[in-house]
């Protein structure tokens, strides 16, 4: 392998006259459109001083514009790092100083603020993209020609950073190299039978490993084409529907299609697959969009650091609850945490990952790096169990363990449980401090029937399918769990607001 776009173009069809991009507006962008732009996106960032191995920065709303910068960068060899568009300030001026990228793209209403921040930080060029053609860095690609010689690298280089969320610290950026990306964009398309016939409706954010990684390097290294929407909407996701054959979704995107009276069988029928992660899937959910559709959606597991991991199989059995199989070429296993010694199976541990998507580390951060490998695998810190048809399960993250009364709890355990009641609609179950256990169990629940609130109810019907330890020592109802943008419930969030919950 070499440069990820070489890779990739590779792919491309021999017809660059072929559709690579439809938007919801009618219009399209073309593969020879893709190339040209591309290019001349990869000579601007030449002519702002960016150099092989220099960091961009970019803070932008999602707009194909972005989408050719990224493969721009790509092109010129520079290390593509997006930024959420929620990010403060203060974070971005962390994410600045520690990465010190040659060039901060951004959106021209907060050309201000960026070009502060850039003082502050020192030799960071501020540049815009504002997603319609405009921008002062797509006028200077405009400026230039359609044709650039890709850089020749090697697969170690590195094509990207994306930070983590720094739930448990400082957030920490995963170097991921052009040989990571490929060998995943490859793997992914052979694994869910991607092909030029196919239409991938690309509603998810490019800021994230999901949208940017899986959604659009499968679709180039298929040469296929897809719907580029700016963002999920119910309504416009149906409109489109009709002329994809694929869609990927964070789990959100799902539960708000099943509240759509219009969303059935007639309108899916025509489709090959849905794909679902970056979030787990209730039990609940999958058997109702099966029910609704007659589709089975493809549930499928990975990270920031890893790209993906495991996939439940294109055909055979999607098992609600598990994350499917390895992918070709990915090692899996289950070790315990403390030791690292390899558990037999259906004993729960924390997986650790080992294969060519795998990162190198954490950006200028060694002692964290070494830290996160034991003996050549990944730590990821989920943990989770392999059953005996080698189906992996994740239970939850080794920090989300409850530990009450001397008793290890799994939240997706008595979240599963939870789920599986017609009264809820869905639950996240979490561990705050308890004066006798150390910590006690709490359940915050999203019911089924807004104003339902009924918590004996829900203990009762629990009481036979989980052991006393494990049940909720409180209830609480809401609207609506915190999220972020990719679906994760925020669990950290959940914590403080319950941490006085028993004194």
């Amino acid at each position: 392998m070499a440069n990820l776009f070489t890779t990739l173009s590779g792919n491309f069809p021999a017809d660059r006259s072929r559709i690579f991009a439809r938007f919801a507006d009618g219009g399209a962008m073309r593969y020879a459109d893709l190339e040209r732009e591309s290019a001349r996106y990869a000579h601007a960032l030449r002519t702002t001083g960016v150099k092989v191995g220099d960091r961009v920065a970019v803070q932008l709303p999602k707009s194909i514009d972005m989408l050719m910068l990224y493969l721009g960068c790509l092109r010129a060899g520079a290390i593509f790092l997006p930024l959420n568009t929620a990010y403060t300030a203060g974070e971005l001026d962390y994410f600045l100083r520690d990465a010190e990228p040659a060039l901060f793209v951004c959106d021209p209403a907060h050309r201000d603020r960026a070009e502060t921040l850039a003082r502050e930080v020192g030799g960071v060029r501020v540049e815009t993209i504002d997603g319609a053609g405009g921008g002062t860095l797509s006028v200077i690609a405009a400026d230039h020609p359609g044709s650039f010689d890709t850089e020749p690298l090697d697969d170690g280089d590195l094509a990207a950073i994306l930070y983590t969320s720094g739930t448990t610290g400082r957030s920490k950026g995963a170097m991921l190299s052009h040989g990571n990306l490929a060998s995943n964009a490859l793997t992914l398309r052979d694994h869910w039978r991607f092909t030029p016939d196919d239409v991938l409706l690309h509603a998810l954010p490019i800021f994230h490993t999901h949208g940017l990684f899986v959604g659009t390097n499968v679709t180039l290294a298929a040469g296929a084409s897809m719907i580029f929407l700016n963002g999920f909407d119910p309504a416009e996701v149906m409109a489109a529907l009709p002329g994809a054959s694929a869609m990927m979704g964070v789990p959100t995107f799902y539960i708000r299609l099943l509240g759509e009276p219009g969303f059935d069988r007639d309108l899916t029928r025509h489709m090959r697959l849905f794909i679902s992660g970056s979030a787990p899937l209730s039990a609940d959910i999958h058997r109702e969009f099966s029910e609704r559709t007659g589709h089975a959606i493809l549930e499928r597991y990975g990270m920031t650091e890893t790209n993906m991991n495991t996939s439940n199989p294109y055909d055979g059995d999607r098992i609600a609850g598990t994350v499917g199989l390895p992918l070709p070429g990915v090692d899996i296993r289950i070790a315990d945490p403390a030791s690292g010694d390899v558990l037999p199976q259906g004993e729960i541990g924390v997986i650790e990952i080992a294969g060519p998507n795998v990162f190198g580390g954490y950006w200028r951060m060694p002692e964290k790096t070494a830290e996160a490998f034991r003996n050549g695998y990944f730590i990821s810190g989920d943990l989770g169990f392999v059953d005996p048809r080698g189906y992996v399960s994740i239970v939850g993250r080794d920090k989300d363990l409850i530990i009450a009364g001397g008793y290890n709890i799994y939240p997706a355990e008595v979240e599963s449980a939870l789920d599986a009641l017609s009264q809820v609609h869905e639950s996240a179950v979490i561990g705050v401090p308890h004066p006798d256990l150390g910590e006690g169990v709490v359940a915050v629940v999203v019911p089924r029937t807004p104003g339902f609130a009924d918590a004996d109810a829900l203990l009762a019907a629990l009481a036979d399918s989980l052991a006393r330890f494990k049940q909720p020592r409180r209830i609480a109802f809401v609207d609506a769990l915190p999220k972020n943008t990719m679906g994760k419930v925020q669990k950290t969030v959940l914590r403080d607001t319950y941490r006085g919950t028993f004194g």
